[in-house]
């Protein structure tokens, strides 16, 4: 059964995931993991993106909000979190709900 889900990532980061049955797709810098990610949008459905490449591709993936499949999700990696992957949950969820779930203040 082929896998619905991918990871993208720096080096040794992915390789969990793969036990887990992740697809897992490698990259060095934000370029490749944007070229890397343009692929994998046509064959998945989930696609985890180490944060530290999100961040720096925030605008570029703002064009995967318009559909409902492929569902990025920015997740920590070798590096450790950097803060982008807990902000954007946090904005999606505010967007979703209209309300803070996750930290308990309400949008006003």
């Amino acid at each position: 059964m082929a896998s619905n889900v991918a990871i993208i990532g720096d080096g040794e980061a992915v390789l969990a995931f793969r036990a887990a049955g992740v697809d897992t797709y490698t990259a060095s810098d934000a370029q490749s993991a944007k070229e890397t990610l343009r692929k994998c949008a046509k064959k998945y459905k989930v696609i985890l993106v180490s944060d530290v490449f999100c961040k720096e591709l925030d605008e570029w993936l703002k064009r995967f909000l318009q559909d409902a499949y492929p569902v990025i999700v920015p997740v920590p990696t070798g590096e450790g979190s950097n803060g982008y992957a807990e902000e954007k949950m946090k904005e999606q969820m505010e967007r979703a709900l209209g309300v803070d779930i996750l930290f308990g203040r309400e949008d006003r």
